[in-house]
C-alpha cells in the first residue's frame, strides 16, 4: 500500500468512527466538564428553575393557609374608653358591677363621664360551611401539584437546551478542525503549485488562485473559532453560570451506535409534565366550580369570649358570653348565581385547554420523531459523500502533481471535501441534538435526573 492509499484508509476510518458515535452521549476525558455536569449544574443554578421552586414553596404555603380553616380563631384584645353617652355609660357601670340606681345622684339621662378598661379573650370556630374548607384545601393541593409538574416541564426543556448547547460547542469545535484541515491541505497544494511554478510547469495564476483560496480558508477558520466562543457563551447562559471555560470542551471519546434507537409511542404524551400540569389545573378549576356552588349553603359558627372590665385599672369584674350563630343568605341579587356560572365556564375552558395541550404535545412528539429520523438518514448519506470527496481530492491531487489536472479542478475537490466534512459534522451533532429533542418530547429527559 502506497503512502497516499494509506492516508485515504486513515481518513475513511476516521469518518466511519465519527458516524458511529453513540446517541446516548459522549465520554469526556478525565477532569473535563461532562454533559451530565452541565445538566446538573443548570438544574441548580438556572433562574427559571429557581423561580419554579419558589412558586412551589408559595403553593405549599397556600395549602397551610387553606388547612388553617380547620382550627379555631383565638384572640386577645384590650380597649380603654370614656364617655358620657347615657346608654354606654350605663353599660360600663353595669359591667363593672358598679351601678347603684338607689344613689340619690343617679341620673341615667345625665351621667358623669365614665371610663372603662376592658380585657378580652375570645374564640371563634366555624362548625359548618358546606364543605368549602375541604374544597379550598383540595384546590391548594392541586395547584401545588400543577406547579411541581410545571417545574418538571421547565427542567425537561432545560435539559434539552443544555444538551443542545453542549453538542453545539462540540460541533463548533469540530468545524474549526475541518477548517484547520482545509488550511493545511491548501498550504500543501500551494507548496506544490509554487514548486511547479518555479520549475516552469504551471502559470502564475495557479499560485495566485491557491493563495486567494488559502486566505478564504483562514478567514473561515477565524469565523469558526468565533463560533466556538459564541456557542460557549450561549451554553453558559443556559446553565446560569460560567461553567464552560473559554478554551472549550476536550474532544470526547467515541462510543458506537448500532442503529437508530427511536420508535414512536403516543402513550408518552400522557406522561409529559405539561400534560400532568394541565390535568391538575383542570381539576383545580373543577374544585373551584364546586366551591362556588356550595356558597349557597348555610354557615354555622361557634363563638365565645371572656371579658374583664375595670373603672380604675385595679379592680376587675369578669363576664363571659358564648353561643352559636347560624346564617343562610337566601337572596343576594343573583351574585352567587353569577359566580357559579363564571366558575363553571372557567372549568369548561380549562378542560378544553387540557385537550389543546394534549394535541400540541402529540404534534410535538411526532415532529421530534420525524426530525430524529431525518437526521439519522442524513448521517448515512453524508458518510458516503465524505468518502467520495476524500477519494476525489486524493486522485485530483495526484493528477495535479503530474500536470494532468487543472488548478480549478483541484480547488473544486478541496472545497467539496471541506463542504462534505462540514455537512457530516453538522449531521452527526444534529442527530444527537434531535435525539435529545425526542427525549424531551417524550418527557424522558427529566426522568433521568429526577427519577
Amino acid at each position: 500500500m502506497n503512502q497516499e492509499a494509506a492516508k485515504f484508509s486513515v481518513h475513511r476510518a476516521a469518518c466511519y468512527l465519527l458516524c458511529l458515535i453513540a446517541w446516548v452521549g459522549v465520554v469526556a476525558p478525565a477532569g473535563a466538564v461532562t454533559l451530565e455536569t452541565c445538566i446538573r449544574t443548570a438544574l441548580e443554578t438556572n433562574p427559571d428553575i429557581q423561580a419554579g421552586a419558589a412558586r412551589i414553596e408559595a403553593a405549599r404555603a397556600m395549602i397551610s393557609k387553606a388547612q388553617s380553616a380547620y382550627y379555631p380563631r383565638l384572640y386577645l384584645s384590650g380597649a380603654y374608653s370614656i364617655t358620657n353617652n347615657p346608654p354606654q355609660a350605663f353599660m360600663m357601670d353595669l359591667n363593672q358591677r358598679n351601678l347603684d340606681m338607689r344613689d340619690p345622684d343617679f341620673d341615667p339621662n345625665d351621667p358623669d363621664a365614665t371610663d372603662n378598661l376592658r380585657l378580652t379573650v375570645g374564640a371563634q370556630y366555624r362548625l359548618y360551611n358546606g364543605g368549602v374548607n375541604t374544597l379550598n384545601t383540595r384546590m391548594a393541593k392541586e395547584e401545588k401539584f400543577a406547579k411541581e409538574f410545571q417545574l418538571a416541564a421547565v427542567q425537561n426543556e432545560l435539559i434539552h437546551q443544555v444538551t443542545r448547547g453542549y453538542y453545539s460547542v462540540l460541533q463548533a469545535q469540530a468545524f474549526v478542525g475541518v477548517q484547520q484541515e482545509s488550511v493545511q491541505s491548501l498550504e500543501e497544494s500551494l507548496r506544490v503549485a509554487t514548486a511547479r511554478f518555479n520549475a516552469g510547469s504551471v502559470v502564475k495564476t495557479d499560485v495566485l488562485n491557491l493563495e486567494v483560496k488559502l486566505a478564504q480558508a483562514k478567514e473561515d477558520r477565524i469565523l469558526a473559532r468565533n463560533g466556538v466562543q459564541l456557542a460557549i457563551a450561549s451554553l453558559n447562559t443556559v446553565i446560569g453560570k460560567d461553567l464552560i471555560p473559554l478554551d472549550g470542551i476536550p474532544a470526547p471519546s467515541p462510543q458506537f451506535l448500532r442503529g437508530n434507537p427511536i420508535h414512536l409511542d403516543y402513550q408518552a404524551v400522557e406522561d409529559r409534565p405539561e400534560m400532568k400540569a394541565a390535568e391538575k389545573m383542570s381539576s383545580m378549576y373543577e374544585q373551584a366550580y364546586e366551591k362556588a356552588s356550595r356558597q349557597t349553603y348555610p354557615t354555622v359558627n361557634a363563638f365565645g369570649s371572656y371579658d374583664m372590665d375595670s373603672g380604675d385599672a385595679e379592680t376587675y369584674e369578669d363576664s363571659y358570653m358564648m353561643g352559636v350563630l347560624a346564617k343562610w343568605e337566601f337572596f343576594d341579587g343573583h351574585q352567587r348565581a353569577s359566580q357559579i356560572a363564571s366558575a363553571k365556564a372557567a372549568w369548561q375552558a380549562a378542560r378544553k385547554d387540557e385537550k389543546k395541550v394534549y394535541n400540541q404535545l402529540r404534534l410535538d412528539l411526532y415532529q421530534a420523531f420525524l426530525k430524529a429520523n431525518e437526521a439519522w438518514q442524513r448521517l448515512q448519506v453524508t458518510q458516503k459523500s465524505v468518502d467520495s470527496a476524500i477519494e476525489a481530492l486524493r486522485i485530483t491531487g495526484e493528477q495535479y502533481k503530474e500536470g494532468a489536472a487543472e488548478i480549478t479542478v483541484l480547488l473544486t475537490a478541496q472545497v467539496g471535501l471541506t463542504a462534505q466534512k462540514t455537512r457530516q459534522i453538522a449531521a452527526h451533532y444534529d442527530y444527537l441534538i434531535a435525539l435529545s429533542n425526542f427525549e424531551r418530547a417524550r418527557g424522558d429527559a427529566v426522568k433521568k435526573f429526577n427519577p
